[in-house]
């Protein structure tokens, strides 16, 4: 529980204590700067706008260069996400571009890790013969390609593995957004809906921290609504950094956050709270939810979420009185509480809770994002590949899953099955990230050809046959990137700088000259700048403009709140009962979905999350973000005090953690930000290639205690259905 009066201010001058650190410890951004560019008092600085890639958000940034270098980043104060400010961990990946560890040539593996050094035009033609030979024998179905999607790969990725025959396009999001994806898809036709948070009376986010994540304008949305009044709960197992704003922690059981749901909506019919007037128009199904959802009580929840029944009622009732301004906010990574084998359901139940508040397209509420109408290439000039003949593998397996996303680790399982022999890599360290990675080191030891398109030398390029150096983020220009939400608009991440490396190539350029030597050119016969052009052309807008500006909103197409639209659901409304998942086999209603496993009183179950300064493993080799972990100890596990004193531990004992899977040593944080069955390890940490000197050998990595288990509706990784022993032993 919080009673906090933290104001906006407040919120802004405890988080700066955050940012500020980047500029602390041995290796500071000042220092930095100074070491890469060169002093000058009269020279120009140039400001070149584009994009972040710190993480997924794709912040607008400011790229400020002194004498041909990086100087220095800002936030752009036109893009939707940034409104001016970059977080901490957007500061310091930045310096990425600079790395000593870059990836800086093509690479062959000619041994068990060991590589050597060869020319694009070896790795373009050898790469190509062997995926065409694979195609040959074992059909195109048998190649895939996954990816941790920006907006070049968004585009040329897919076209690519088509162009070869296979449908097999994947991305990061198996372990990240599927579960929500898929039980908001079959409800309200959408993956997610946004957030109208900064007119909301009553905010309600579970296993999701703004203050973690970051969107700057998030934050600040965030601390305005708290200024204005709302509520703001937090439903965690762990008081994580929105801790700052909120009202209330509802320390939750983890795994049973389904069940909160479940009791908060039987609250809001017992009350008659619902929107009735909503719900008889844009809904179907509701009097057979209503019906299940009867058994579904406070006192039952109270059993399994140890959140007392009374504490349920008066959240539930006092959310249904400030309806249509009151909202569970849709979440992020893992959606609500991270991947539990009930997380789908959850899912599912929370866009049911919002519709019942009937505050879906209203101010205050959960709004369906407009997009901007941006065109396409002329088909006739640059005709795409033809759609494949055989369905993407996994979809029979799990046939509610957003099949834009598929689920990544189906390569995994059909290589072990030996039906998948090729697999490529855009930007994505599935080895360590995407399942048990002796698992997956198995898998991809399997197949006939693995190729890693990377910055660094990750897991997944060490197991690789070939590794493509692709440029940095800061080096490159990539295409336009359409903006979603009330208003919609599109920005542009663009090369700020001139390449650090001459050998590395921009994505875009990759896939079509491998796409030549794979005979399947035609398919990319345009420039970078004419597909720039072509998505340009119905704004009405130059590319010269958008280059100069970097992001361009358009508020002529905001929508209209207060106006639903027609769904994408097959009925065109609120599903509380779906055909979909009855035709696939499921039940059409939610009901209660136990997690797969639960901790005894002499065990724990291992969860993880995010840190406002990494973006998991991505930004743990930037030494300015590491630098700061290493000062405050953030590799450490959280143990809850009562907890820990059963078991003789203390503030910086080193423990042992022991899963099914694994065993690890690790120095313990002591705090009652925990709770008592769970044990919390920051997801950014675990490194095990030694090429990644910053970031090797610090922490673990959770998803080596996780067993290769994804649940059955939408395929999403199981990754806190993991239950472990801690003990202490000597440092």
């Amino acid at each position: 529980m919080l009673d906090t009066k933290l104001s906006r201010r407040g919120f802004i001058k405890a988080s700066t204590a955050t940012a500020a650190l980047a500029s602390v410890g041995t290796v500071g951004f000042n220092q930095w700067s100074n070491e890469y560019v060169k002093a000058s008092e009269n020279v120009e600085v140039l400001e070149i706008p584009s994009t972040c890639n710190g993480c997924s958000s794709k912040c607008g940034i400011i790229g400020h260069v002194k004498n041909g270098r990086l100087w220095k980043i800002t936030g752009h104060p036109d893009h939707p996400y940034a409104k001016g400010k970059l977080c901490a961990r957007g500061h310091g990946y930045a310096t990425l571009v600079y790395s000593p560890d870059r990836l800086t040539e093509p690479l062959k593996r000619v041994g068990e890790g060991k590589f050597e050094p060869i020319s694009w035009d070896q790795a373009y033609k050898e790469i190509a013969e062997k995926l065409n030979q694979i195609i040959k024998d074992h059909g195109p179905e048998s190649i895939s390609l996954t990816e941790d999607p920006r907006a070049s790969g968004k585009y040329y990725s897919p076209r690519f593995i088509n162009a070869l025959g296979s449908a097999n396009y994947y991305t990061h999001h198996v372990v990240c957004s599927n579960a929500r994806d898929a039980g908001f898809l079959h409800t309200v036709g959408a993956t997610s809906t946004s957030a109208d948070i900064g007119s909301a009376k009553y905010i309600m986010f579970i296993g999701r921290s703004y203050g973690d994540a970051i969107r700057p304008s998030s934050v600040k949305a965030l601390a305005e609504a708290k200024d204005n009044g709302a509520k703001i709960v937090i439903v965690d197992p762990r008081l994580n950094n929105t801790g700052n704003l909120a009202t209330e922690w509802l320390a939750i059981r983890p795994g049973m956050d389904l069940a909160l749901v479940l009791a908060m909506s039987h609250v809001l019919i017992r009350e008659n709270l619902h929107d009735k007037a909503f719900i008889e128009k844009n809904t179907v199904g509701f009097e057979e939810y209503a019906k299940v959802l009867k058994k579904y009580t406070p006192e039952w929840a109270e059993e399994l979420t140890g959140i007392p029944a009374d504490t349920i009622s008066r959240i539930a009732i006092d959310m249904g009185k400030a309806k249509p301004k009151a909202l569970i906010e849709q979440s992020w990574r893992g959606a609500f509480g991270c991947n539990y084998e009930n997380s789908t359901e959850t899912g599912r139940a929370v866009a049911m809770f919002n519709a019942l508040l009937g505050n879906l397209q209203q101010k205050g509420g959960s709004v369906f994002s407009g997009k901007p109408n941006l065109g396409k290439l002329d088909s006739a000039k640059h005709p795409s590949p033809k759609e494949p003949e055989l369905p993407k593998a996994g979809v029979k397996e799990f046939p509610l899953a957003y099949e834009s996303n598929g689920v990544a680790t189906i390569v995994a399982k059909e290589a072990l099955e030996g039906k998948m022999k090729a697999a490529i890599y855009n930007h994505s360290n599935a080895a360590l990230g995407y399942g048990n990675p002796k698992v997956m080191k198995e898998a991809l030891s399997k197949l006939d050809l693995v190729v890693s398109i990377d910055v660094q030398m990750s897991e997944t390029a060490l197991l690789s046959h070939y590794i493509l150096p692709d440029v940095s983020y800061i080096e490159r220009t990539e295409a336009i990137e359409g903006l979603k939400g009330k208003t919609p608009g599109m920005a542009l991440r663009q090369q700020i700088v001139d390449k650090v490396h001459p050998q590395t190539k921009p994505i875009d350029v990759i896939y079509k000259e491998l796409a030549e030597a794979c005979g399947v050119g035609q398919y990319f016969n345009f420039t970078l700048d004419e597909l720039n052009e072509a998505m340009l052309k119905p704004t009405g807008i130059s590319y010269q403009e958008l280059k100069e500006k970097g992001t361009i909103m358009f508020p002529d197409q905001a929508i209209t709140l207060g106006e639903m639209p027609k769904l994408k659901t097959p009925s065109g409304k609120v599903e509380f009962y779906s055909e979909t998942y009855k035709n696939a086999g499921f039940n059409p209603v939610v009901e209660w979905v136990e997690p797969k496993v639960n901790p005894d009183k002499n065990s724990f179950r291992l969860i993880t999350g995010k840190q406002a300064i990494h973006s998991h493993t991505q930004t743990a080799n930037i030494s300015i973000l590491m630098q700061i972990t290493k000062d405050y100890d953030l590799e450490r596990i959280w143990i809850n005090p009562a907890r820990a004193k059963a078991l003789g531990i203390k503030e910086g004992d080193m423990v042992e953690v022991t899963s099914s899977e694994a065993t690890s040593k690790i120095r313990v944080k002591v705090t009652e930000r925990i709770h008592p069955e769970a044990i919390f390890v920051p997801s950014h940490y675990g490194i095990t290639s030694k090429d990644q000197k910053i970031g090797y050998g610090i922490g673990f990595g959770y998803m080596e205690h996780v067993p290769f288990d994804f649940e059955k509706w939408s395929g999403s990784g199981n990754i806190h259905e993991v239950i472990v022993k801690v003990r202490k032993v000597e440092g």
